[in-house]
């Protein structure tokens, strides 16, 4: 480190070799421990914490915790070493301490103790709980990681370009932060949701290869792996690819990040390739969790003609685990867990090698039960869980249930991460609350067929170029190969009740640029605040953002949003109006 009035070594690079030597180091004072005649004091900075030995009280006379100090002393070998600190063999034994930011004594919270303080009270002083040095570690594990994605992208003439975030409203799925503007009163800017449309302007731009780390903005509540508001993605395109070529690089990328950044058992590349029919069938879900080895099975027609009133015209699935050894409460918590998903409860029988015991054992006659042993290959000491309900919610509940079930009984490994793709979305769905057809995912990827798909084949029976990458049961990577033919774009929203003027009006630049010779192109966007959080075993993706949103959408430390004054809203030309 170079030597200057502050600091001739950092807090963290002192050894048993530097004993001795005369040193200067600034940081925050850790802790004041005072032992009759002598004090003890840690001093933190960005690269570690040292010990200091302070032999005449006046030097600390008036400093507290967190004070920022200068300390000019001489390296000491501890008489008791601490195998746990890095400076654990030395002390810095203190000539002159100087006080260089006072510091309130009384802190909101303690540093050492931050991951254990409410998120509310963390988040409002997001400085304080980011000195804690496992939180302080977590903005630089994020800018090694920017450097590395950075260079890995670089290495393979992909060109970084940064795209506007003052951008148009469209029609993507999630709503759209907006913007006003003095210029052009009544009309707005909206926040981009994604670079979706000027990195394929990019591809016809001549621009073969490129990305970026590209601030996203969606208007919609937080969960637990999405942050309300803003998040950013590593998105990438390459004109004259094919869905493999995606594949390729970005095996690559993540191989790599995951080889570099953790020590978990990585599934390696090729990654195991799922249709999206598959992906519900077996697992009801199309980010499945591999690490889990329950399947799901569709016993629907084997209850066709139930007289049991909770499985009479519903979709029916089920799930068999060996469990033994759990008795009668671990079947009621799970039934309780789907009724807080708005789940009717859990159906579940005990098999023994030849009968059925538990809480719909005497509705099932003995053709159901030969039928069930089986479809599901029942092993006795096997018990079968069943969730009844619509189609959509069957699925849903089903997803969730499989997920609980590996987790309740110890079924899946954390040292183990597993990639797969999933491929082959469906390019259209009935939208639930219009009953009309619908985009299902990406209303700008490639349909497979291309127009005469569009043409000949019924709507719901078409699969796109489109692919998701999963890493244990999260969505890492959306992309797909794009559609570049004005025709096609034109007959594929035309399908969804959006004429040709539509499409030329919301998406008039794309539109536009492909009557002027479009490249093949393909390309997706890689989470990186999701991959990161989990990169380093957080639960919460608010975690690894330096100053994130709570889970309601306030920035608790800068108390936003906020209200506008009058003037401010009249010189924009607007007017609030209270929505009921």
């Amino acid at each position: 480190m170079k030597t200057n009035i502050y600091h001739t070594h950092s807090c963290g690079e002192l050894r048993i070799s530097d004993v001795g030597k005369d040193v200067v180091l600034s940081g925050w004072i850790g802790s004041i421990r005072k032992l009759g005649g002598i004090i003890f004091c840690t001093l933190r900075d960005n690269y570690g914490i040292t010990q200091v030995l302070v032999n005449d009280e006046h030097l600390i006379d008036g400093l507290c915790k967190e004070s920022v100090v200068r300390v000019s002393g001489i390296v000491a070998e501890r008489s008791s070493k601490n195998k746990n600190m890095e400076t654990g063999d030395i002390e810095v034994v203190a000539k002159e301490i100087t006080l260089l930011g006072k510091c309130n004594p009384v802190l909101p919270f303690e540093i050492n103790d931050a991951p254990n303080t409410k998120e509310e009270l963390r988040f409002k002083y997001r400085y304080l709980d980011l000195r804690n040095p496992e939180t302080h570690k977590v903005l630089k594990v994020r800018s090694d990681l920017l450097n590395y994605v950075r260079n890995k992208f670089h290495a393979n003439e992909f060109v970084e370009v940064q795209t506007p975030i003052l951008a148009s409203s469209s029609p993507e799925g999630a709503r759209d932060f907006i913007v006003p503007t003095y210029f052009n009163k009544g009309e707005f800017y909206a926040l981009p949701q994604a670079p979706q449309q000027f990195k394929q302007l990019l591809m016809v731009s001549g621009y073969e290869k490129y990305f970026q780390i590209a601030p996203c903005f969606r208007n919609e509540a937080a969960r637990a792996d999405r942050t309300p508001g803003e998040f950013y993605q590593i998105d990438f395109e390459m004109s004259f690819a094919t869905q493999e070529d995606v594949f390729e690089v970005c095996e690559d990328v993540v191989s790599g990040i995951y080889e570099n950044f953790t020590k978990f058992d990585v599934s390696k590349a090729p990654f195991v390739r799922i249709p999206y029919k598959e992906a519900i069938e077996k697992y009801c879900s199309d980010k499945p969790d591999l690490r889990n080895p329950l399947l799901v099975y569709d016993v629907t027609e084997i209850f066709a003609n139930t007289e049991f009133n909770a499985f009479k015209g519903k979709t029916i699935k089920a799930i068999k685990a060996k469990c033994e050894d759990k008795g009668r409460r671990f079947y009621d918590d799970l039934s309780k867990y789907i009724v807080s998903l708005e789940g009717k409860g859990v159906a579940w029988l005990k098999f023994d090698g030849n009968e059925f015991t538990g809480s719909i054992a005497k509705f099932v006659t003995d053709e159901e039960r030969k039928a069930l042993i089986k479809k599901l290959n029942l092993q006795a000491g096997e018990s079968i869980f069943m969730v009844a309900d619509t189609k959509t919610m069957a699925i849903k509940l089903a997803s969730f249930l499989r997920n609980k079930l590996g987790e309740e009984l110890d079924l899946i490994d954390k040292n183990k991460v597993i990639f797969c793709w999933i491929v082959d979305f469906p390019f259209y769905e009935i939208n639930e609350e219009t009953g009309k057809l619908d985009f299902s995912h990406n209303p700008f990827s490639m349909p497979q067929g291309g127009m005469d798909a569009l043409l000949n084949k019924n709507p719901l029976d078409i699969v796109a170029f489109q692919y998701d990458l999963v890493c244990n049961g999260y969505e890492m990577l959306s992309g797909g190969v794009r559609n570049h033919d004005q025709d096609v774009m034109v007959k594929a929203f035309d399908l969804v009740g959006y004429d040709k003027s539509v499409v030329e009006n919301k998406f008039s630049a794309l539109f536009n640029a492909f009557s002027y010779g479009a490249p093949p192109h393909a390309g997706g966007a890689i989470g990186f605040d999701r991959m990161l959080m989990q990169i380093m075993g957080y639960d919460l993706i608010r975690e690894v953002i330096a100053f994130p949103l709570n889970k309601n959408g306030r920035d608790n430390l800068m108390n936003t949003p906020n209200k506008i004054d009058d003037e401010v809203l009249r010189d924009l030309g607007l007017q609030l109006i209270k929505k009921d």
